[in-house]
């Protein structure tokens, strides 16, 4: 089932959203893994994936986001209202909220991972991660939020960063970020300190998901 195999960025997605759009989105999900285990694929396109790799060469000076995101657009019109709404975002973060400026950036040492639930059988992926290296080699990890809604609040972003500290063991948690795109805002665990109840709340609520998804699935032969 597949919100027992998920991303995390999506997972959040679902766990915030209002109880009518988490119905629409559980819903939704379910529709899709009937049609994978009929052998329907889709396209296999991940929407987000081509403005998230042209983002990373914005940071690597390989390429212009502006000019990158009017290509993405020109190539696919489905792209032109979220698209300028992630390149702003990111920009926003990118050239004036971003803290740390020792340029030339590299690419650090990509990460992803598969994270076994601690007491549910169920696997969340952690994939995308912008990894940069700076002038004095210091590491960071970006690991990007792209949907619209819900906002990621600070309750999501404390829940994501425990999550990624946990499915990336070997990356000091002071090197970790959560970035929600559109609004241009990170979170990290010196603004956002863990409060040590994470795992229980996170597994309290992906819990009631999987419940709920499991009664939903009920009504699709």
């Amino acid at each position: 089932m597949s919100v027992r195999s998920i991303s995390l960025r999506k997972l959040i997605k679902i766990l915030f959203s209002p109880a009518n759009r988490r119905v629409s989105e559980i819903r939704k999900d379910i529709r899709e893994e009937i049609k994978r285990n009929q052998g329907s694929t889709g396209d296999g396109s991940d929407f987000y994936a081509p403005f998230w790799s042209d983002a990373k060469n914005h940071v690597f000076g390989l390429s212009d986001l502006h000019a990158s995101v009017a290509v993405r657009i020109a190539s696919n019109d489905k792209r032109r209202n979220l698209y300028p709404r992630l390149r702003d975002g990111f920009l926003l973060w990118w050239d004036e909220r971003r803290r740390w400026t020792n340029e030339p950036f590299r690419q650090a040492q990509p990460l992803r991972a598969r994270f076994s639930f601690p007491g549910i059988d169920a696997i969340v992926k952690v994939d995308s991660i912008l990894s940069v290296k700076d002038a004095r080699n210091a590491d960071r990890y970006i690991y990007p939020y792209f949907a619209p809604e819900p906002e990621l609040t600070e309750e999501a972003a404390r829940l994501s960063l425990w999550l990624l500290s946990q499915a990336l063991p070997n990356v000091p948690i002071a090197e970790l970020r959560v970035l929600d795109v559109i609004r241009g805002q990170t979170f990290s665990e010196d603004r956002l300190p863990l409060r040590g109840d994470e795992e229980q709340v996170f597994r309290q609520r992906y819990e009631a998901l999987i419940g709920d998804w499991d009664v939903l699935r009920q009504d699709y032969p």
